[in-house]
């Protein structure tokens, strides 16, 4: 064999080793395709933070925006589209996101009006700690109003010859009856009656009780406070002597509020109590409530002529305060229909959905058809039935984390009406 076929045989042999060796390189990329959707499939869980859904993470951990503790959630591969729409929140999750509810029911669709009104205290609520005794203020614990007071707490210490000869007179009863023990003497109901005394001059049994411990009388008393609730006066000073029955703190307990405006005489006949309203908030960034009318004053004012119209509100988070400027949006008329509040829709621009809460505590996005209602109800045509669980409060968030955990995909096509 020559040079010139040999070196035609080994061009031969590189040619073929350079072939195998491709070949097997599209064949292990080929097996590396295949096998990435077969790794996907594993995944079927992901990890997100129940404030910030936009968190996708493939292990459990800590949110990296508030750090708390990412919850799991379960991926189906093959899942229906009903099955799609489905959120499963956890109960911590509900609370923390504020999610509410109400029933879709028939309601007040009827003409409405914006009446600009202020918020104040329920005067319902509001309570006043007198003093029981006379004496002079040695030391006042509550100094500026706004101070929230709690059942127990002192308020002020008070010097009084009158509870000092109050105490003498429950510890000599007690001394008696541990000495004496005379059989014709009520020794028991002696001591029930000096007890008393020192109850209504606003000792707490708790002080009763130590008194008797003690044996000592003392001119200097500490008062407690009987209700809890947040100071708006303060009528005396460090120093200043109280008589029996004067005010020395004022307290209102803000959990519920009224909010006040004026209607005028003309349209007085428009408004009834227990009348559905909207109450929205500038203060809070337009936060709006649903409230009813409690109140509407019989008699005109005699200077402006104008009528008083008093809703009242929950204000259990403590967000509204007194002072601050409501727009009350008034439902008037007899019209009525199956209907949900306003603030559950959410239009898009393949139609307006709302979120619904399942038997088994999930909830589901559901598509309306909706007719012309006012600011508070609106009337649906259909996509709901009575006795549905519609979210009022929550729903843009339920339907952040349906886009950031299927994509904005949503067919309303596919979606129940």
């Amino acid at each position: 064999m020559n040079n010139n076929q040999k070196s035609g045989l080994t061009v031969v042999r590189i040619f073929k080793t350079q072939l195998f060796f491709l070949i097997l390189t599209i064949l292990l990329g080929a097996c590396k395709q295949k096998s990435q959707p077969v790794a996907a499939a594993k995944n079927k869980a992901y990890y997100t933070c129940s404030m910030h859904p936009q968190v996708h993470e493939e292990h459990p951990g800590n949110c990296p925006i508030c750090h708390m503790t990412l919850i799991k959630v379960e991926l189906t591969s093959n899942s229906s589209q009903e099955e799609k729409n489905k959120i499963s929140l956890t109960a911590s999750q509900i609370k923390l996101a504020d999610i509410e509810t109400d029933t879709v029911r028939l309601q007040s669709v009827g003409s409405e009006k914006v009446l600009t009104g202020t918020v104040t205290s329920d005067q319902t609520r509001s309570d006043q700690l007198s003093a029981r005794v006379a004496g002079r203020i040695q030391r006042l614990y509550v100094r500026t109003p706004g101070e929230t007071l709690v059942a127990g707490q002192p308020v002020y210490v008070v010097y009084s010859e009158d509870m000092s000869g109050a105490e003498k007179e429950y510890l000599l009863a007690l001394q008696q009856r541990k000495e004496l023990n005379n059989p014709d003497v009520d020794y028991k109901k002696l001591i029930d009656a000096a007890g008393n005394k020192l109850l209504l001059w606003g000792l707490s049994p708790a002080q009763i009780k130590r008194l008797a411990a003690s044996g000592k009388v003392s001119s200097l008393v500490t008062v407690l406070s009987k209700t809890s609730g947040t100071v708006t006066e303060i009528n005396v000073h460090e120093g200043d002597y109280v008589t029996e029955g004067m005010n020395i703190i004022k307290t209102d307990n803000l959990n519920s509020l009224w909010v006040e405006a004026q209607l005028y005489a003309n349209e007085t006949a428009l408004y009834h109590e227990g009348d559905a309203a909207n109450i929205s908030f500038p203060d809070l960034d337009g936060k709006s409530l649903t409230g009813k009318v409690t109140f509407i004053n019989p008699e005109l004012s005699t200077a402006s002529k104008v009528n008083l119209i008093r809703l009242s509100i929950p204000n259990t988070r403590g967000a509204i305060r007194p002072g601050m400027l409501a727009y009350i949006s008034v439902i008037s008329g007899g019209q009525k229909a199956l209907a949900i509040p306003a603030s559950a829709i959410i239009s898009t621009g393949k139609g307006n959905i709302v979120w619904i809460k399942n038997a088994d505590g999930s909830f589901s996005m559901r598509q309306v058809n909706l007719g012309t209602g006012n600011q508070v109800y609106i009337p649906v045509l259909s996509g709901l039935s009575a006795g549905d669980q519609v979210v009022t409060n929550g729903a843009y968030l339920l339907n952040s984390e349906y886009i950031f955990k299927n994509g904005d995909d949503k067919s309303m096509g596919n979606m129940k009406m």
